[in-house]
């Protein structure tokens, strides 16, 4: 299926449904470069959605890892759990329900990514202070500006270091009937940090 270790598994290898969101293949490479993974580390996925970060992130910490996905869809929930089979990973857990009641049972994680959130974004984001070990990294991904305010705010608050803030705008390229076209896609803004 994918032999590579690189991230960058091509969108359509993934299982899809029009209601559930993916995090694009390009944005997706970033996001988990910014994580800085290794093997064996504990990595939570909050709103997994299609679960392309949660297999992204399974393929890099290899067996001796763990990823935890959550989600509160229940179809993105099965969406996720379809790729995580697709992809024949078994160093997933999937948790259905709201991260914030959610993750005060998880145990302590290495990288967290937060993703569609369902607007909640900063209170999760101060949640996850208590869920990161100490070096631990947190990787979000924003497409609305005031939630980017909202985390940054949080973050200033928290106290977390080496924030690094990259907004990315991708285009595809398009076949026309008289060559190629690119179209760009919706800017994505990361937000990476470490706690202290």
């Amino acid at each position: 299926m994918w032999e590579f270790k690189t991230p960058g598994i091509p969108d359509e290898l993934f299982e899809r449904t029009e209601k559930v969101p993916i995090t694009k293949e390009e944005v997706r490479t970033i996001q988990i470069s910014k994580a800085r993974l290794l093997p064996g580390q504990v990595v939570y996925d909050i709103g997994c959605g299609s679960g392309s970060i949660t297999v992204e992130a399974a393929i890099q910490i290899e067996q001796t890892g763990k990823v935890i996905g959550i989600d509160f869809d229940e179809n993105a929930i099965e969406l996720t759990k379809k790729n995580v089979e697709k992809f024949n990973l078994s160093n997933v857990s999937l948790v259905f329900g709201n991260a914030k009641e959610k993750i005060k049972d998880l145990e302590q994680a290495d990288v967290i990514f937060v993703g569609g959130t369902g607007g909640d974004t900063a209170d999760i984001v101060q949640l996850c202070k208590e869920k990161l070990k100490t070096g631990g990294r947190i990787v979000i991904g924003i497409i609305l500006i005031e939630t980017l305010y909202s985390v940054l705010k949080v973050l200033e608050k928290i106290e977390f270091t080496s924030v690094d803030i990259t907004q990315v705008t991708i285009s595809k390229s398009r076949k026309t009937s008289t060559g190629t076209m690119m179209l760009a896609r919706n800017p994505v803004t990361i937000i990476s940090a470490a706690k202290n």
